[in-house]
């Protein structure tokens, strides 16, 4: 029997990710057959969410299937990983809306994005729903009906690539495709708790895409993790000879951080019933950047203000009509109201080429001042200032939608990259995200940043699970037992989870005690002394006893003081030891004196 037709009844797990299938399929424990049977059963579980325009049906996904030959991750590193398109891109034989079925049309040929991920084995299971021509941040605007959230019911998806976010979020597909002119590739991101990257322009093919603005538009993904979505960059990046905005730019790989992160200089804006919660969570999310590691600088976000408000209060809205405007007349029955109503401010009354000219030279000189300020550096703003209602998003269409554009419309204007990441929830089922930016062709610091800062998330969501399960204690470490060091094992043996980076209040000696191997003491003086660098974990009150009993002397355990005043329990060193070691202090901390 063929690894195909084995047939299983271990139950897939609600969040389907390439990793996950992956090992599912290389175990025999399930099928690309079992998978897609399952996804339909969802689909028809959530059919009130209105996640799709054409549904998963096993009979059109079969032909997808039948040409997967055996297992071979290799050849094919998305080998039976499923996957959902925005009705705004093409699949052969199935027709592509746009979410308006008047202005459906049956493509022959795949997309190009699409054809690549085929080629590499994943499997297109159905057209999402979509901000009707991709207009629109808020997932309501669609024949097709509004896009619920995939946690809240009663909130907004966002838009315009509603359908393909939820469909991930609700375990229907692995990853999925979006687009994003103005933001349609994080906002749904964010609001539904997943990861949105949005490439540079050019970097992955946008032939086979319904134009919305077709020299800002991109392809872009929606998946659970940052390697999933660097898996689908593998398989869809490469320059496409067919498509004139194309480009090569060099593909994501890991590697190191930028030099500096940069924040907002004045507190953003938040708006919509939630405002106060989403403000909490970006200041959280700034404690949170400013212990990854890295200077953390302030900007003017006015320019990009500026630049955001070019997109729909500027010429480029002509080029949307240039797109759609012979269609939206002939046809304006067909077309959703708010969308025409959008759509016509591009008409050709409303501006003329000198107006077109002046903003392409002022976008220019935004440019060029964006490339020295982005130099070696990642910008980090909230993805959205907040979200609504779909009720809120109904009686208010226009102003809600918006906000929502508040901090993605200035991306594509001045040819940055994206990628919006979770952090922690503004309140229960309240999904709040950042994003960051870089420069074209830099999203290998967008990856590196962005894995800092769920590495964090994730400690702290682990830290307070435990916690919430049983006492535990912070622990201070300054040398061999932070991560990387050879006795960082004994704090995963015990427990412990890494919090954070901090330092010492300017009052201890870092010593280089004669030991082998070398090992660093910590004193606190009276008098002159500096402020060292460590780490924080926490770790279960029923394991620190076993744990501090084997702290050989002259180390021992007592109150650290940090610089903020606080006081943990840490590593300390009894004083007489002073005598031999060597006084290491102007270092600043035992990663910087041994250059791990």
């Amino acid at each position: 029997m063929s690894r195909l037709a084995v047939r299983t009844e271990t139950p897939l797990p609600e969040k389907l990710t390439v990793g996950g299938l992956q090992a599912l399929y290389a175990s025999g424990a399930a099928t690309p057959e079992d998978v897609v049977r399952e996804i339909v059963k969802r689909a028809e579980r959530d059919a009130r969410c209105n996640i799709w325009i054409k549904p998963p049906a096993f009979g059109d996904v079969e032909p997808f299937l039948r040409a997967l030959g055996e297992f071979d991750p290799v050849r094919k590193p998305l080998w039976g990983v499923p996957f959902a398109v925005k009705d705004n891109i093409d699949v052969a034989g199935w027709p592509t809306t746009a979410g308006c079925p008047a202005y459906a049309y049956v493509p022959d040929a795949h997309a190009e994005v699409v054809r690549r991920l085929i080629e590499a084995g994943a499997i297109p299971v159905g057209k999402a729903n979509l901000d009707q021509f991709a207009t629109g941040l808020v997932g309501t605007r669609s024949p097709y009906g509004a896009t619920r959230n995939a946690l809240r019911e009663e909130l907004i998806s966002g838009g315009s690539s509603s359908g393909s976010a939820v469909a991930v979020a609700r375990g229907h597909a692995a990853f999925a495709l979006g687009t994003d002119t103005a933001g349609s590739g994080r906002v749904p991101a964010a609001f539904n708790r997943l990861v949105g990257f949005k490439p540079s322009l050019g970097a992955w093919p946008t032939r086979g895409v319904v134009p919305a603005c077709a020299s800002l538009d991109c392809v872009t993904v929606f998946a659970w993790t940052q390697d999933d979505a660097l898996a689908v960059d593998r398989a869809a990046r490469g320059r496409d000879p067919a498509d004139p905005r194309s480009r090569e730019l060099p593909a994501p790989e890991p590697g190191r951080p930028p030099r500096r992160l940069l924040a907002p200089d004045a507190p953003p804006d938040f708006f919509g019933p939630f405002a106060s919660e989403y403000r909490a969570a970006w200041e959280a999310a700034l404690e949170r950047l400013g212990r990854l590691g890295l200077p953390v600088e302030t900007v003017d976000a006015a320019l990009f203000r500026e630049a955001a408000a070019l997109l729909y209060d500027g010429p480029w809205v002509a080029e949307r009509w240039a797109a759609l405007g012979a269609f939206v007349e002939a046809h304006p029955e067909a077309v959703h109201p708010v969308t025409a109503e959008v759509l016509r401010t591009g008409a050709p009354d409303r501006h003329d080429a000198v107006s077109l000219f002046r903003a392409m030279h002022r976008l220019d000189g935004m440019k060029a001042e964006t490339r020295r300020l982005l130099a070696d550096a990642v910008l980090v703003m909230p993805t959205a200032g907040g979200t609504w209602t779909r009720e809120e998003v109904e009686r208010r269409p226009i102003e809600t939608n918006r906000a929502l554009g508040m901090y993605t419309n200035h991306c594509n204007l001045l040819d940055l990259c994206a990628l919006a990441v979770p952090a922690s929830d503004a309140a229960p089922d309240l999904p709040f995200g950042v994003t960051l930016f870089a420069l074209a062709g830099q999203e290998s610091m967008l990856f590196a940043v962005g894995k800092l800062f769920a590495e964090a998330v994730e400690a702290e969501r682990r830290g307070s699970a435990a916690a919430r399960a049983g006492g535990r204690t912070l622990v201070a470490v300054c040398g061999l037992h932070m991560r990387g060091f050879p006795l960082e094992k004994q704090m995963l043996e015990h427990g412990a989870v890494f919090v954070r980076e901090a330092r010492t209040a300017p009052k201890y000696r870092l010593l280089r005690l004669p030991t082998e191997p070398a090992k660093p003491g910590l004193v606190k003086v009276n008098g002159s002394a500096g402020s060292i660098g460590l780490e924080l974990w926490e770790m279960p009150l029923s394991e620190f006893g076993a744990f501090v009993a084997k702290i050989p002397a002259p180390l021992g355990i007592g109150k650290v003081e940090l610089e903020d005043g606080t006081e943990v329990p840490g590593f300390l060193c009894e004083a007489f030891a002073a005598e031999a070691a060597e006084d290491i202090t102007d270092r600043g901390s035992w990663r910087n004196a041994t250059q791990i």
